[in-house]
């Protein structure tokens, strides 16, 4: 039962993972984002911020669910 709910879990990690990352908006720094030199002229928005820490959290449980479900430490 545990294993079904984490699965549940991770498909829908996934499934939010794929939406948060088609909506973060096109940088198009290209090679200048290389050196840092991109970063000078914008600013980061609090929405953007927010985007962003929702993306990784996600992205994080996604492959510790990943990890935890594969390797197969919840089998009986």
């Amino acid at each position: 039962m545990l294993v079904k709910v984490l699965e549940f879990i991770w498909m829908g990690s996934g499934a939010g993972l794929i939406a948060l990352v088609l909506l973060h908006s096109p940088k198009g720094d290209g090679l200048g984002g290389l050196g840092g030199q991109a970063q000078l002229f914008t600013s980061t928005k609090s929405a953007e911020t927010a985007l962003n820490r929702i993306t990784w959290a996600l992205c994080v449980s996604f492959m510790v669910l990943t990890v935890v479900l594969s390797a197969g430490w919840l089998q009986n």
